[in-house]
């Protein structure tokens, strides 16, 4: 079998396992099961199929505490990132997960059994020592120690693994390659030198000029290798990205590179995650690895300082790179010269000559207002595919969330705007009015704080689905709590436009214009925990727009939402 880091062999699972997968279907019909998380499923893949070699298993206590305290496992193999499973007390009851015991894993997109975990131990593992030790500061403002902190479960499990099945993916089957597929791969193709790149982000000219360069001094092939698992919240869909990739493909000389997704949960842990990134690099049988400035970087801590130094990541792993096994190309950053209409090395560029660059946050901009933007920075084709996913704002789609008392008015200048907005028949509009979608969608539902926060999550699942499509969204319930309203604006406006709109209308005029009589019937109280008699309204701090009826009509409040939106490109543009 191939050669791995450490002079081992490739830990692929799905090949040591074949002969058994039968009778281990057969017993899964009789173990309890647990359901894996998202990242538990990228990192069960990995360890399957030999991408996260030499590990066979979800890390024990030993080797747990081997990695987080000295980047090593018990066997003393360099291994950077703990790869745990992590339960609950609920799992572990419900799984009877004890030393020994034998509990199926399951997909949890279908529920099919993908391996069969022989427990080794059950820990309680020091979060803040993990986050400290391997993210280098216990700040969650680090995506990792967040997750570690409120999303990883109390108890990590640790056992070696029988594979069953991979997961099944529907998407891009033929650029998914596993280690030892690729290394065949490689094979066939007689490459014998294969530089590969990481990234997660979308690639433009530059990129390919630095990959061209990279592979041109090594006199090797090239593997472009992003990872279409888990990134930094925030980052561009995985859809997007691979279709950028597939269009950049063709500008690289015929025979030159490949491309390769690898389904990697990533934690943007810095230098650590660079060796990581460089021994998964080696398992699929490549022989240099790009390693970019602050590779695999956060960001900016709580503090606004950069977790990382810009070259932690490369000093780490050049000094590692014997154990290894495999030669670093440091990342070289290119710039473009209009003069002479190319790419050249930064350090390389004369005193005074004319360069252009355009930033991440500007390119952003460029496609949220549909600028253009220049062949010299990325190809039409690739800017073809960005506009496609990241339209401008005038084909985005965008919801209004009203808020206020019962009969503040919020109805009348939802049911105004929605005909206003009409008018323009450049999207789609729904109304969704506080009483109708109860109704619809929450009619179990009552008013204590958890119902109403359980219908406020259910319209803003809803608003996010239109606003993700395009439309315009327009939602009226009383939403009396901050933080439910927070959530909502969380939930949405990652797709689109969001604007909280306080109808402030004062609690006694709200008596005096409600013709349907709840206001008197709490007070005598038939009706209970009704906001603004019996339950508290808290008064939203972030609104974008605050109207009271006695002071504006329904068309002036009307015209001031429209304006919201035509200056942040929604309406009044082509």
């Amino acid at each position: 079998m191939a050669n791995t880091p450490h002079g081992g062999v490739l830990k692929d699972l799905y090949l040591r396992d074949a002969d058994k997968q039968d009778s281990l279907r057969s017993e899964v019909q009789s173990l309890p099961s647990l359901v894996l998380t998202d990242r538990q499923l990228c990192d069960l893949e990995l360890i399957l199929n030999g991408g996260f070699s030499p590990l066979e298993g979800f890390l024990n206590e030993k080797d747990y505490t081997g990695v987080v305290e000295d980047m090593r496992l018990s066997s003393g193999l360099l291994w950077p990132m703990p790869i745990t499973l992590d339960v609950d007390q609920d799992d572990i009851e419900a799984s009877q997960i004890k030393s020994q015991a034998r509990v199926a894993l399951l997909d949890p997109r279908d529920y099919e059994p993908l391996a069969i975990l022989t427990v080794d131990d059950v820990y309680q593992p020091n979060k803040s020592k993990e986050a400290e030790l391997v993210f280098g500061a216990d700040d969650q403002a680090h995506p990792a120690v967040h997750y570690l902190h409120n999303q990883s479960k109390p108890f990590y499990v640790g056992g070696a693994l029988q594979a069953i099945q991979p997961p099944a993916h529907y998407d891009y089957v033929a650029n998914r390659y596993t280690p030892s597929e690729l290394r065949a791969h490689f094979k066939k193709l007689h490459w014998t030198r294969v530089v590969a790149f990481q990234t997660r982000n979308p690639m433009h000219r530059a990129h390919r000029e630095l990959t061209v360069r990279a592979a041109r001094q090594r006199k090797a092939h090239l593997l472009i290798h992003p990872v279409v698992g888990l990134t930094k919240p925030g980052d561009i869909d995985h859809y997007t990205r691979v279709r950028v990739y597939k269009a950049l493909m063709p500008k690289y000389p015929n025979g030159m590179a490949e491309l390769s997704l690898l389904p990697l949960a990533m934690r943007m842990g810095g230098p650590r995650e660079a060796v990581w990134h460089a021994l998964i690099r080696k398992n699929h049988g490549v022989t240099h690895f790009i390693v970019g400035r602050d590779h695999a970087g956060p960001g900016k801590n709580s503090q606004g300082v950069d977790f990382y130094g810009p070259y932690d990541a490369q000093d780490m792993v050049a000094k590692y790179k014997d154990e290894i096994g495999i030669e670093i190309v440091p990342f070289q950053m290119v710039t473009y010269c209009p003069d002479t209409d190319e790419y050249v090395p930064a350090d390389e560029v004369p005193e005074g000559v004319k360069t252009l660059n355009i930033s991440g946050t500007e390119l952003r901009r460029r496609l949220k207002t549909g600028l253009p933007i220049p062949e010299w920075f990325s190809y039409p084709e690739v800017v073809k595919v960005l506009r496609q996913s990241h339209p401008p704002r005038s084909l985005q789609g965008f919801t209004i969330f009203f808020t206020g008392l019962h009969a503040s008015g919020k109805d009348a200048i939802a049911r105004a705007l929605q005909v206003s907005l009409n008018q323009e028949s450049t999207r789609s509009v729904s109304l969704l009015t506080g009483g109708k979608v109860r109704d619809e969608l929450s009619s179990e539902l009552g008013f204590s704080k958890r119902d109403r926060d359980i219908n406020i999550g259910r319209q803003a699942f809803l608003a996010g689905e239109l606003t993700r499509a395009g439309a315009a969204a327009i939602l009226a319930p009383i939403a009396p709590f901050d933080q439910a309203r927070k959530l909502a604006r969380k939930a949405i406006d990652k797709y689109g436009g969001f604007y909280l709109v306080h109808v402030s209308t004062p609690l006694d005029e709200c008596i005096r214009r409600d013709r349907d009589g709840v206001y008197e019937k709490a007070k005598s109280g038939e009706i209970k925990e009704f906001t603004g008699i019996d339950s508290p309204y808290e008064v939203p701090e972030d609104a974008d727009l605050t109207v009271d009826i006695t002071k504006v009509s329904v068309s002036q409040a009307v015209h001031e939402i429209v304006l919201l939106l035509e200056k942040d490109g929604f309406v009044g543009s082509a």
